[in-house]
């Protein structure tokens, strides 16, 4: 903090109080390539994530920056003029908030300083992007006295990276990051945007994120293609059923009607699509009755129908949930869009130092790559912490 406000002075020339705020990153439990099917997700907001002193100006030039990239230096815009800008990089994310605030007709008619600070690993996947939307959507309704409830905030900060950044995302990462609760996860509908709050008791376990540092090459065109199958998947299905979504489904139901789709990949896409959503349910039940086992075995089970069934693991991914299994993870996973990336694993608190010590030589052994490790809590969402006055 202390340093932070230090760059803010430096870097944006007032030496007056500032207000600070922070919005989390987040990993998913389990629940995945289920959110576009019409299913169930259930993420977590995290403890690291993005920090951001701020004030207001008296003009219309809005000023950022991030000691993150400090060789960008003070990025300028106006807030009557906010365009996508590529060399703007990092301070597009910002700039899409303010602007998409604008254009729904909140107040905001002056100029703003922020500097920020992120300690979410590079590249892990833990939605830094989202987390900058959230924590510049705090800012924005705290010093401009907005009205604006945090689901709405979450909805804004979507469609700044929808449309102007220009990325096709999900809602889950921003809502899992404004919507946090410490030691709780979300099971949020994302067809309906209905949630609730599940408590996550870890007094005896860790969450232990790695990052196989494998390049996510064909994550965006694999990712379009299964969106597509499963879209092959449901148009047969509702020949017979009166289905909106995949989501839909009972194991049941889907068991009785999949002979429905006739290419066999769509079939096996829709299947996990089908499991995992109902697999995500049974894990928040397991939670509710204290049987973290229970949540562990479902995990894995969401692994292997991610590699069997949707086939978007890959080795490394493989690699790192199979040393995890191996060296007594109570349960472990892929997490994000697959293709390289990070997983999650539960593990024994007094078996943390062991277990990322083992697996990490085992998947080196495995795959000539080394792999980051982060012991990472269950924080809240986007607040603010301090204020300047």
């Amino acid at each position: 903090m202390k340093e932070l406000k230090q760059a803010f002075q430096d870097q944006l020339g007032t030496d007056k109080p500032v207000d600070l705020f922070f919005a989390p990153g987040r990993v998913n439990l389990i629940g995945e390539h289920t959110d576009y099917n019409g299913g169930h997700v259930f993420p977590c907001a995290l403890s690291v994530g993005t920090y951001a002193a701020a004030q207001k100006r008296k003009d219309t030039t809005i000023r950022l920056y991030s000691m993150n990239f400090p060789d960008l230096g003070v990025i300028e815009a106006d807030i009557d003029n906010l365009n996508y800008i590529e060399e703007d990089d990092w301070a597009n994310y910002p700039k899409g908030v303010i602007e998409i605030f604008r254009t729904a007709g909140y107040d905001i008619t002056s100029g703003m300083d922020i500097a920020f600070y992120g300690n979410i690993p590079n590249g892990a996947g833990l939605s830094s992007s989202a987390s900058i939307e959230l924590v510049t959507a705090v800012i924005l309704k705290e010093i401009y006295e907005l009205s604006v409830n945090p689901v709405e905030m979450v909805k804004l900060s979507q469609q700044a990276e929808n449309e102007f950044v220009g990325v096709n995302c999900g809602i889950m990462d921003q809502f899992a990051i404004g919507m946090g609760k410490k030691d709780h996860a979300i099971l949020l509908n994302c067809d309906s945007l209905e949630y609730k709050h599940t408590p996550i008791d870890l007094s005896q376990h860790a969450l232990i994120i790695a990052n196989t540092n494998k390049r996510r090459g064909l994550a965006d065109s694999k990712y379009n293609e299964r969106r597509e199958q499963c879209e092959e998947a449901l148009s047969a299905l509702q020949q017979k059923l009166s289905i909106h979504t995949l989501g839909d489904l009972t194991k049941a139901e889907f068991e009785e009607h999949k002979h429905l789709i006739e290419d066999s990949l769509a079939r096996k896409r829709a299947k996990h699509a089908v499991y995992e959503n109902r697999r995500t349910m049974e894990a928040v039940e397991k939670l509710n009755a204290g049987d973290i086992e229970g949540f562990g075995q479902l995990m894995n089970e969401s692994h292997e129908s991610l590699r069997d069934d949707y086939e978007v693991t890959g080795k490394e991914l493989d690699a790192l949930v199979e040393a995890a299994w191996g060296e007594g993870a109570v349960g472990s996973r892929m997490t994000g869009a697959g293709f390289g990336g990070c997983t999650i694993s539960i593990v024994d608190r007094s078996q943390v130092e062991t277990f990322m010590d083992k697996v990490g030589r085992k998947y080196y052994e495995q795959t000539g790559l080394e792999a980051d490790f982060y012991k990472v809590e269950i924080g809240d969402g986007a607040k603010k912490i301090e204020g300047g006055s």
